[in-house]
Order: C-alpha cells, then structure tokens, then sequence
C-alpha cells in the first residue's frame, strides 16, 4: 500500500509540474520522489547515450544484443552472487531440471581427459535397454565427434523431442572395440532420492538435489524400507553432503516426512508484508518417530540447509559432518516472455528458531572429518557463501568454507559410520561436539518470509540452488 501511495504522489508530482506548478509548491516527501525519479530518468538517458555512441562509433560493428545482455547482467552481478539474467536457453535448461523430468536417453555421464564417458545407465530407461553400459566411451552423437565438445553441449545434443533417434558411436573396453546404437529419447525422469538398506536396520536415504520428483521420491523410499525392514527399522540416515539445492516447496515437504507439527522455515524481504511462514502439515509425518541422523558437509547448500536448519531446531535429528555451505537467500524467477527470465535475490530465509544461516552455514550437532587422500588435500574445502563476492552480509561473525569430500568406498566413509554407531547406540571417540548457533536476536519469529530451498515460488517455476563455487 505504502508503495502504491508514493506512485501516486510521485504521479501527482510530475503532474503538477506539466501544470507548471513550482517543485517548492510541493510536499516535502513529493519533491523527494520527484528528484530521485528525475536522477533514475538521468542514468537511464546516459545509458542511452552510451549505447548509441557503440553503436555508431566502436571500430567494428557490435552485436547490439549482445550489448543489452551484457549490460543486464552487470547490473543483476552487481547485486549478489545468486541473482542472475536467463536468457530463453538457459531459462528452459533451468526448468528441466527443477522438474525433474525431461526428453533424452537415461545415462549419467562424466568428462574424464577429454573424453565423454558413461557413468552409469539409469534402470528401465532407453539407453540400459538398448544395452550401453558403465564404462563406454562415446566418441560420436549422430557422426559428430565429440572430441571437443563440451559437457553441456553433448548433453544438449543427447536430448531432445520424446520418440526421437539418436546415433551414438561407443568405444568400449580395453579391447576398444567400437559399436552403434540407435536410441529412441523417452520421458527421463530425474532421480533424486536413491535409498537402501544399511547395516541390516538403518534406512539410508540420499537427497542430491530438491527437484520437482523429491518429495515423491522420498515417500516411495520410505515406503520401502518399512514394508523391507518392518519393525527391524531402528532409524534413518539422511544424506544431504554435496546437495546444492532445489526447490522450497520441496525442502518442506521433506522435512513434513519427519515432523508433524510447528514451524518449518520463514522469510523476509525488503517489504515486511511480504513475510510469510511455513508449516507444517499434521498427518504428514511418514517416520513414525523413529530416530534420525542427517549428514551435512560444506556442499550442503540451500534447501539442504532449510531440512537441515529445521530437523536440528526441532531437536528431531542429529546432525553429523562439517558446517554447511552458507546460502540463506530466497531466489524468484521472474519470466520475461520470449526473452528469458529474471532470477531476483527477494528475500532471507530463517529456521525455526529465527537463525539466519546466510554467510554462516548450520553447525553440525558432531563434527567429523573424512580422511582426504593426499592428492585431494587442500582441495576439499568449499570456500561458502561468506566468499562469495558480494553476499549478502550477515553480522560480524561470517564463517568460511569447510570439508565438502565424501569417500567413494562407504567403509572409509567416517560421517556415514559414525552415524550408523549412533544408531545403534555406540558412542565414538573421534566425534566432536559443536555449539549450535544461538537463534538471531534480530530474527525473532515475527511474520517470517517465505524461504528460498532455491527459489520462492513467485511468477513462475522455482529454481535450483546454486552449486557451491
């Protein structure tokens, strides 16, 4: 309401003045408004006058939109490290994957010197029927090399329309025998949740990222481990080390799977009547109370950070592994038609008890450091959202990057162990307390905001958090 009324002062104001009644005529706070719109107009007119002499006058000619791209994009970095300009291409890619769902063949891959090689196929997709397997190399999508491409690009060239072909040229094994297929692109669906059994009668669950299908996900594999474990099940392990993120309706409803009641995350923005909180749902409990360890770790970002924030508030979980990234704003995607979209900083997200983990991260209950191979060390830190140039600041006491390596091999894994002995009541001597933050004097629970996993769901889709850089 309160912008609404200075619009409409400022409307008056300029009017008078095309009446030619003097500034000084005008209320104080009208001539204030009337000057800062006038210096905003100013900026803007110079902004045209640069633009025109490129044009006219840069020794070769310019890509005019090139230019405005660029010039957005200097004023969107110049804001914070997470509000960015999408054009259309990058708009979709961002869409496909917070919905978790896209056109292609189902196969994971990596880029390892130069070559594009196959991770693993997904279960029950086109590519592991059509029988290419972990390993293989691919060295040509539809006879073009990939010798040079990057990963982005030969991802984009394996995706495509649903019952369209694609040609894939594969190298394979140490006798590098070379083969073809033709696979015929179906609706992938993204997994998100993986889950399995651990140590005979722990449930372990792994988030790697907040898509459109985690919530589901999470539900299926739930389901599972009881109807596998029945009354065996002694408690759960959620995984979310290395999960930069994703969507906010999401990191609600995961952390909905193991309270059934209270509060679950608030934000604030610049306009204190756009604070919102969120609840939770009564009946949305799937744990049935059984206990609850979540491994954090410096890649744990975001949405991570809201179940993590959350779970250990309401004393429903312990939290083992090192501080967590540090990423504690809200992100809205704002369309723009043809040309894109917006993705704006909107607002700050706070946990429960009114803790704001921007720039600081959620301090594990138990740290425990993973024994990093000597070739890895000093290479294993995230640098967190506190060195991010440009974040938004958050007091004096901002915390730096930590321990973001997770071993391959689970039985070096010291989090993942240590978390199994706590489920079965064995205390380990290489464990160290930490302090939980004290909640933010200058966060009190009040009309909270609405938090941001990644993304406020706002004009449009949500998107994903950032990775940690």
């Amino acid at each position: 309401m309160k912008r609404k009324v200075s619009y409409l002062a400022l409307g008056a104001a300029i009017g008078a003045m095309a009446a030619g009644v003097l500034p000084h005529a005008l209320p104080e706070f009208t001539q204030s408004a009337f000057a800062a719109a006038a210096d905003t107009y100013r900026q803007l007119n110079l902004f045209g006058d640069v633009f025109e002499k490129i044009r006219n006058d840069y020794v070769e000619k310019p890509d005019e939109a090139k230019l405005i791209e660029a010039a957005i994009n200097g004023m969107l970095s110049s804001l914070d490290p997470h509000s960015s300009y999408m054009d259309a291409k990058a708009y979709r890619d961002m869409q496909v994957q917070t919905n978790g769902e896209f056109g292609g063949l189902g196969i994971e891959v990596t880029q390892e010197d130069g070559l594009l090689k196959v991770v693993s196929p997904i279960d029950d997709t086109p590519a592991s029927k059509a029988g290419i397997l972990s390993g293989d190399v691919i060295v040509a999508i539809d006879d073009e090399p990939t010798q040079g491409m990057t990963l982005d690009q030969a991802v984009d060239k394996m995706r495509g329309a649903i019952n369209s072909a694609v040609k894939l040229k594969i190298v394979r094994g140490a006798s590098k025998e070379v083969k073809e297929f033709k696979v015929v692109r179906d609706v992938i669906k993204v997994q998100s949740v993986r889950s399995h059994v651990e140590s005979d009668d722990i449930g372990y669950i792994r988030i790697t990222q907040f898509t459109a299908q985690t919530a589901d996900g999470l539900k299926v594999a739930m389901d599972k481990l009881h109807s596998d474990l029945g009354d065996k099940l002694k408690g759960y392990i959620l995984d979310l080390r290395n999960n930069p993120g994703g969507l906010l309706d999401q990191s609600i409803d995961v952390v909905n799977a193991f309270v059934d009641r209270g509060e679950i995350v608030s934000t604030r923005g610049r306009n204190p009547d756009d604070a919102q909180r969120f609840n939770a749902r009564p009946g949305g409990d799937l744990s049935g109370g059984k206990p609850l360890v979540v491994l954090i770790n410096g890649g744990s970002a975001s949405a991570s950070e809201i179940v993590a924030g959350a779970l250990q508030d309401h004393k429903r979980a312990t939290l083992i592994g090192t501080r967590s990234f540090g990423k504690g704003s809200v992100q809205t995607i704002m369309p723009l038609g043809q040309d894109g979209a917006l993705r704006l900083t909107t607002a700050r997200y706070y946990t429960p008890s009114g803790r704001s983990i921007q720039a600081k991260g959620i301090e594990p209950d138990t740290e425990i450091l993973e024994d990093v191979p000597a070739d890895l060390q000093g290479k294993d830190d995230t640098k967190g959202e506190a060195s991010l140039k440009g974040h938004l600041k958050n007091g004096e006491d901002e915390k730096t990057g930590s321990q973001a390596y997770v071993p391959t091999d689970t039985k070096l894994d010291k989090q993942l162990i240590a978390a199994v002995d706590l489920l079965h009541g064995v205390k380990r001597a290489d464990a160290t307390p930490t302090t939980p933050a004290k909640p933010d004097a200058s966060a009190t629970p009040g009309p909270a905001a609405s938090a941001g996993a990644d993304a406020l769901p706002g004009p449009a889709a949500t998107p994903p958090g950032d990775p940690p850089k």
